[in-house]
């Protein structure tokens, strides 16, 4: 199956309410979107899993299917993106910067299909006390893969059409949770390259007190540039990261 047809799958899923039982309705839409969102949705429905990253879920089947949540919302200082600080004692990916997500529940349904939106609702609403029926989702991007943790992601695109308080809601999950400018995300000042022992380099953002780098990164530096928000910018500046990132 192709990523438009899973999308499509999950689209037409979520409309007519198919799948495992959820509380509330889940719907995919882009009804209503801000105009300055419109280019995201539509690279969303175009995009190929190997134009935003070079790992890809294995052709096994192996793999933690797992969901994140790509929260677009709009603040003091116009739009931004809701971002989390995971805690430092986490087993996998302790103490860096991420969406809100994790691993599919069995109850959460077809991985295919509605499974990855309802556990990115799930668990953005667990980690950061989110109200999902404040969001929107109206998009879903091709899977993508995180090798050293094993997790299989389904990235799914949300509009924080109706804002709620969020914050911490677990300290021994999540450190900190903040919202990130676009404005910022786009500033060629905020823009590096991570480079970690290992000779991995990857795009990163020095954005709210946080350096963004990794799997968060790299799907952020493909939607600004998909989305022709990216603005040139210096990538010869690198930031060092060591061998606990």
């Amino acid at each position: 199956m192709t990523h438009a047809q899973r999308t499509r799958a999950a689209t037409d899923a979520a409309t007519t309410g198919t799948g495992a039982p959820h509380e509330g309705a889940l719907t995919v839409t882009t009804e209503g979107l801000p105009a300055w969102l419109e280019p995201v949705a539509r690279a969303a429905r175009t995009v190929r899993a190997q134009q935003l990253s070079r790992f890809l879920p294995p052709e096994s089947g192996a793999g933690r299917q797992s969901a994140v949540l790509i929260l677009f919302g709009e603040g003091e200082r116009g739009p931004e993106l809701l971002l989390m600080e995971r805690s430092g004692t986490l087993r996998s990916h302790a103490g860096q910067p991420s969406f809100p997500g994790g691993s599919l529940d069995p109850e959460d349904g077809d991985h295919l299909t509605t499974g990855p939106l309802r556990a990115a609702l799930r668990e953005a609403e667990e980690e950061t006390g989110l109200d999902p029926s404040g969001v929107q989702l109206f998009g879903v991007l091709p899977r993508l893969y995180i090798p050293v943790s094993s997790f299989v992601v389904t990235p799914v695109l949300g509009w924080w059409r109706t804002p709620s308080s969020v914050g911490a809601v677990d300290p021994a999950e999540t450190a900190r949770v903040f919202t990130a400018p676009v404005a910022d995300l786009t500033d060629p000042a905020n823009r590096a390259t991570a480079v970690h022992p290992s000779g991995h380099e990857g795009p990163a953002f020095l954005v709210e007190s946080a350096l963004v780098w990794g799997f968060t990164a790299g799907v952020i530096d493909r939607i600004v540039h998909y989305a022709g928000w990216e603005r040139p910018w210096d990538r010869t500046r690198q930031v060092p990261l060591d061998w606990r990132a």
